[in-house]
């Protein structure tokens, strides 16, 4: 098999390292491709090549990124079968939310192919006779990118296109479980005239390319995604040396619903927020919390839907739930559930590995009650398709409860009244807050982020990307000087 090999300065580079053997989650067997790891030598090379070029770039035209960046979101679009069908060979997402996905990310470049055309500034008066104030923004330099493996092709999207548009170079470092996605940007980066150094990736371990980005004085800003864990200690190296850090991390997301619910629409909010992706999203619902007039229903027909959900092979087009992304992901997720039994919580849905036809890594959607909130299943973020339900004796007591948690990414109610959705939008302690919606699924649009442990830094997506990309800039100038 061919080794894809990583691209620095312009040119597609080997290793003599081992290679990153890609393995499909539904079907180990099936190896989806071959790919050089980058090293530490290579890894500098790359920021040596981000530096040169950042010169140039963050003086070309923005028609130029703008171009750029429409011109990858068209070919994204235009391979978005052959794309997503990749990436749910190499994540064990569904055929379907693989192609979603990559759909997603080619509107993500496109949508930034249009902020590069918008980078506002402003110009002020000044109390000073003579003076004018001009605040404009300008490119950081050389973006560290460190993207993890549950969404392979939209959240590196999300963080390149901004970074591109503002006249930033890169160097992207994405989870070395899914570097068929990662290559595939790159390719089509060079395809569309991307210039030499603007753009670099090296796939690698995060003891050696991590490292050595965050730890380059030449990187002026690292933007990452993963573990509350590696998070804190990325936060806390970048600061050491003056980078601009963004970070995004967990989540343990409530889903309230209250008495007055609409019954099929809030089991359909659980089901897609808890199960959907597998459960491997950052903004999946774990604790579901319900109210004494709705628990019975809502829990009789939360658990016959969850035992009729399809588990199997990702590109079968009956499958609702794929598989865990790897051995380890499958055995965190049954080591939870055997933590939960422990605990005492009851186990009414799933608990054990899904039968499947094919040697995959495919566990039952599971679901929990008699939990409460100081359980580890209801506190800790699993990253698998495990729920809880909680019960509290009214809305007060709900909305406690989704707020007791170390994170605050999203939470979601349930409920037709105004008066508690209204309340629930100012008081739920979160960074996205859905209503009558699944606590997953977001639009790219519009800011993405959370408080807490959940979050670090400028929020992501939409307009707000320009505050981590770009930096002030206010420039005086006394215009009585000349002629």
């Amino acid at each position: 098999m061919t080794v894809k090999q990583n691209y620095i300065d312009g040119e597609w580079v080997d290793s003599a390292a081992a290679p990153i053997v890609d393995r499909n989650p539904s079907d180990v067997e099936d190896v989806v491709g071959s790919y050089a790891a980058a090293d530490a030598a290579q890894t500098r090379r790359a920021i040596e090549a981000a530096r040169a070029a950042f010169p140039a770039w963050s003086r070309s035209s923005i028609q130029e990124r703008a171009d750029l960046l429409d011109a990858v979101g068209g070919k994204i679009l235009a391979r978005a079968q052959e794309i997503g069908r990749l990436l749910a060979r190499e994540e064990g997402k569904t055929l379907k939310e693989g192609v979603g996905e990559t759909v997603r990310a080619a509107h993500v470049f496109k949508f930034h192919a249009g902020q590069a055309l918008r980078i506002a500034g402003d110009l002020l008066d000044s109390p000073r006779k003579g003076i004018s104030v001009l605040v404009q923004r300008e490119p950081v330099g050389v973006i560290g990118i460190i993207t993890p493996w549950n969404f392979p092709i939209a959240i590196p999207a999300w963080k390149i296109a901004p970074a591109l548009a503002y006249g930033n170079c890169v160097v992207f470092k994405p989870a070395s479980l899914v570097p068929g996605c990662a290559h595939a940007i790159a390719e089509l980066l060079a395809e569309s005239g991307c210039p030499r150094g603007v753009f670099n990736l090296v796939v690698g371990s995060g003891r050696e390319v991590g490292d050595v980005l965050v730890g380059a004085p030449e990187v002026d800003a690292i933007s990452f995604t993963g573990s509350v864990e590696t998070g804190r200690g990325l936060a806390a190296r970048a600061v050491g040396s003056m980078k601009k850090i963004q970070l995004e991390m967990g989540g343990k997301n409530p889903l309230i619903v209250l008495d007055d619910a609409d019954l099929d629409n809030a089991v359909e909010c659980a089901i897609q927020g808890a199960f959907y992706s597998t459960g491997q999203r950052c903004t999946a619902t774990s604790r579901v919390i319900l109210t004494p007039g709705i628990y019975a229903r809502f829990r009789a027909a939360l658990v016959e839907k969850a035992r009729a959900l399809v588990v199997g092979d990702a590109l079968d087009e009956k499958t609702q739930i794929g598989p865990a992304v790897d051995a380890t992901q499958l055995k965190t997720d049954l080591d939870y559930i055997s933590v939960g039994q422990k605990e005492g919580a009851r186990l009414v849905a799933g608990g054990d590995r899904a039968p499947a036809p094919k040697n995959g890594f495919y566990i039952a959607p599971t679901i929990f009650e008699d939990v409460h909130n100081q359980m580890r299943i209801a506190r800790e973020e699993i990253f698998g398709p495990v729920a809880s339900i909680l019960r509290a004796k009214n809305y007060e007591e709900a909305l406690a409860i989704a707020n007791d948690t170390p994170f605050g990414l999203s939470a979601g109610i349930c409920t037709t009244s105004l008066k508690h959705a209204d309340h629930f939008r100012r008081n739920a302690q979160v960074g996205l807050a859905m209503i009558n919606a699944p606590t997953a699924g977001v639009d790219y649009h519009v800011p993405f982020g959370g408080v807490k442990a959940s979050s670090y830094g400028p929020r992501e997506q939409g307009v707000n990307a320009v505050e981590f990309y770009t930096r002030i800039k206010t420039v005086y100038t006394n215009v009585s000087i000349g002629g």
